[in-house]
């Protein structure tokens, strides 16, 4: 299994970087295609508790939501429409356009479940993803998705095999068995780590926009916030009653599992950015 995880993210780290390096409208594609993966996965684990949601209007919103982050897509819209009115109205049409469709359905068939199921989905799928498209578009905005990326990838790294090998005390037993307060912190130490290379001279450096301090600061936020994603994913499988969301990334699990603690370190950033640098 650690083979199989550790091959299939020597593959797939090089990709996703290439795709952040060069941007649009390359970025956009791969978010979108990763949005629809996450999202059909994120249904598809309804079915263990008997629940319909609106499935396809839940990918077609998800997909909304992503693609109206793309930048050419919004040099057109705003030829209509204010942004900042852009995302309030997305939101506002999908609950009442999907409260609607619930008319369709009996009121024995759980309507309202149903609906909650499909905009819980779009939102953590759709809305959450979202952020790393505007993140890359903000200045240096390269940067700062290779910092949420890469500083996530070691505070899971870190937090795997300082757990592994003194882990003792359990972080959450109910929610997640083999995650311990040892893995936890060597999760922090792990992301400051690589926050703190970021402010090396390289071609993806940020010493204009961090200082040291800065940088571990963020470190310990993205490292965080993103064992808190990772432990409320955990707790969406224990709902339906799985150990991974899907098998489509060999020895990590699903798309969902992947997704799970980078969301939440992307929107960390994203707002670190626009209130401390911007």
């Amino acid at each position: 299994m650690l083979k199989t995880r550790v091959i299939t993210s020597l593959c797939g780290i090089p990709i996703a970087g290439v795709l952040i390096w060069f941007g649009e409208p390359y970025f956009t594609i791969f978010i979108a295609i990763w949005g629809l993966l996450a999202v059909m996965e994120f249904y598809r684990l309804t079915n263990t508790l008997k629940i319909a949601p609106l499935a396809v209007f839940g990918i077609i919103w998800t997909l909304l939501l992503i693609a109206v982050r793309n930048p050419q897509l919004q040099t057109f819209a705003q030829s209509y429409i204010s942004l900042d009115l852009l995302y309030p109205l997305m939101i506002t049409t999908g609950v009442v356009i999907s409260l609607i469709m619930l008319l369709s359905l009996k009121p024995e068939q759980g309507a309202f479940t149903n609906w909650a199921w499909t905009f819980a989905g779009i939102l953590y799928v759709g809305w959450l993803l979202s952020y790393i498209l505007e993140l890359r578009g903000l200045g240096n905005g390269r940067s700062w998705v290779f910092l949420a990326l890469f500083a996530t990838f070691g505070s899971d790294t870190a937090a795997f095999f300082v757990g592994r090998a003194i882990g003792k005390h359990k972080l959450a037993p109910t929610i997640s068995p083999n995650k311990t307060w040892e893995g936890a912190i060597g999760g922090l130490l792990g992301a400051v780590i690589i926050s703190l290379l970021f402010l090396l001279p390289t071609p993806v450096q940020l010493s204009a926009s961090l200082t040291w301090w800065q940088a571990v600061i963020l470190g310990l936020l993205i490292s965080f916030f993103g064992q808190l994603g990772d432990l409320v994913e955990s707790l969406l499988k224990r709902n339906v009653g799985v150990k991974d969301s899907g098998n489509l990334i060999p020895g990590h699990g699903g798309i969902l599992d992947r997704m799970d603690s980078i969301v939440f370190a992307v929107v960390v950033v994203y707002y670190w950015v626009i209130w401390t640098i911007r």
